[in-house]
């Protein structure tokens, strides 16, 4: 049976996209995420109404539009394992318009706002990139909108896991406000560098009411409402996910599951 957390991607619909997930869906409050596939020329609106966006480019080159302003042609990689990405910021109520130059697959991740920040792209150049972990738990991460950058909600970042490793390792959490925590709702957008293959994410709470080992595919989503969530990479299956966090509070606190005090490393 499947997983009541785990979202495949469908056909595509006129707009291009493949993947929706809003509030109202899953039965959340904060994260919506959306993956479209373009063509060239093939144009894309995306609904700004009561929310900000971070358009993440996951492989091509498009232009963009916000306000009537052109920000030029941006986009680089081909997909997503190909270096760090493109994104763009997008306030609410903004009018945003991107006309793909190549294919192009691209990440629209949501939350509610009011209207504080600029539009703005941010390119490569401005994205920390780091090391995590050691061993089979060593995973890349790039920090898209990390909370030192301007947002209002949206948390978002891009982890690269070699086959055979481990990550979001030790299994943490960040579902309760207070107490050296903070709760956010987070999505995993799952893509293996083997498309035939898969991996594993378990999402689960101390009380196991909530307890799912999930295999996933490539392009398929995992919903983190609550719990820990670790994830493992088969042997041989290099994977890549996007995480999409939000919630009452824009910052990224985080507790480890009892058991692990030996193992140093975070998330």
């Amino acid at each position: 049976m499947k997983s009541k957390l785990l979202v495949r991607p469908q056909q595509s619909d006129p707009s291009g996209c493949i993947l929706r997930i809003t509030p109202e869906s899953v039965g959340w409050k904060y994260v919506g995420f959306e993956v479209f596939k373009l063509l060239p020329g093939q144009v894309l609106k995306p609904d700004t109404h009561g929310r900000e966006l971070c358009i993440v480019l996951l492989g091509g080159s498009t232009t963009v539009d916000i306000n009537g302003k052109s920000f030029g042609v941006i986009g680089e990689r081909r997909n997503p394992f190909e270096g760090k990405p493109f994104a763009v910021y997008v306030p609410p109520e903004a009018d945003v318009s991107l006309q793909a130059q190549t294919d192009l697959e691209v990440a629209v991740c949501a939350a509610p706002a009011v209207g504080r920040f600029q539009p703005r792209v941010i390119r490569p150049s401005d994205m920390d990139e780091e090391v995590r972990g050691s061993g089979t738990n060593t995973r890349y991460v790039r920090n898209i909108l990390p909370e030192t950058r301007e947002a209002e909600r949206l948390l978002i970042a891009e982890v690269l896991t070699p086959g055979g490793h481990w990550s979001s390792y030790p299994p943490h959490k960040h579902d309760t406000s207070g107490d050296g925590e903070t709760q956010l709702e987070e999505t995993y957008y799952h893509r293996l560098a083997n498309t035939g293959g898969f991996a594993f994410q378990r999402v689960y709470t101390d009380d196991r009411s909530l307890d799912e080992s999930i295999a996933v595919e490539d392009g398929d989503v995992v919903l983190v409402p609550r719990g820990y969530h670790p994830v493992g990479a088969p042997h041989g299956i290099d994977l890549y996910y996007l995480n999409t966090m939000a919630g009452p509070e824009r910052r990224w606190q985080f507790r480890n599951a009892p058991g692990y005090e030996s193992l140093t490393t975070r998330r």
